[in-house]
């Protein structure tokens, strides 16, 4: 699913570098080093991501590109859909991140959407292409990006106004993410035994509890999970992603 990612209205991330787009005279930020061979190697078939580099749902589909050797394809744009963003805004009407504009001009969203498109691209299936262990895999994403939605939106309840905070759908939504927590805990071990995205958007939800609500402190919950994460979380693709 995709969101606004949990930013500060009017706070922008960090810009490591500028480029200007062929056909487009505004300049964007990209988180990849672009040189006139790159261009002229991947002009046909160059592709778009707007992303936040906070948006868990942005980090998974970043997570796909990197494992899957993307990266030379796509340009990341890093932008604060809570600003006005009129490239992002026509691309998706919903003005969320992330959104992928294709080499035709054509847009994906969310994130589930984008992450399978990718995969189709190259080989090396992170999403099975049939049978149990295709469903086996979505239905992961789908678990994690649940404990993505319901973080998010404590995240974005604590900051409203004290006053205006509804305490009782902040419990709600925490009893949402310990319930699951503690599933995954006790089926960490049907996890697929190569790296799919179910590992991806499980590594994305827990980085992302970590990032937003360390006092949650679900390590001492769940031992198990905890050591899973603590191997997968070196991984270069996670490292890479880090949310900033």
């Amino acid at each position: 699913m995709a969101t606004r990612p949990g930013l500060l209205p009017g706070r922008r991330p960090g810009m490591r570098a500028q480029h200007r787009i062929p056909g487009n005279t505004r300049m964007v930020a990209t988180s990849q080093r672009l040189t006139p061979r790159n261009w002229k190697q991947h002009e046909d078939r160059i592709m778009r991501l707007f992303y936040s580099k906070t948006s868990p749902y942005s980090r998974k589909v970043r997570l796909v590109i990197h494992e899957k050797g993307l990266q030379n394809t796509i340009i990341s744009v890093a932008c604060n859909p809570f600003d006005e963003v009129p490239e992002l805004e026509a691309a998706n009407p919903l003005g969320k991140v992330p959104t992928l504009i294709l080499d035709d001009g054509s847009s994906l969203y969310d994130s589930p959407v984008i992450c399978a498109y990718l995969d189709s691209l190259t080989p090396g299936r992170l999403i099975p292409e049939s049978g149990r262990e295709r469903w086996n895999v979505l239905r992961w994403e789908a678990l994690c990006d649940g404990v993505v939605d319901a973080t998010y939106n404590i995240v974005m309840e604590r900051r409203r106004d004290t006053q205006e905070q509804s305490a009782g759908w902040i419990e709600q939504w925490k009893t949402q993410v310990i319930r699951t927590l503690n599933h995954i805990e006790a089926t960490i071990d049907m996890l697929p035994s190569q790296v799919t995205l179910a590992q991806l958007a499980l590594g994305t939800a827990l980085g992302y509890l970590e990032f937003r609500l360390p006092d949650l402190d679900w390590r001492s919950r769940c031992p198990a999970l905890a050591a899973w994460y603590g191997d997968f979380s070196v991984r270069d693709t996670m490292q890479h992603t880090l949310p900033k």
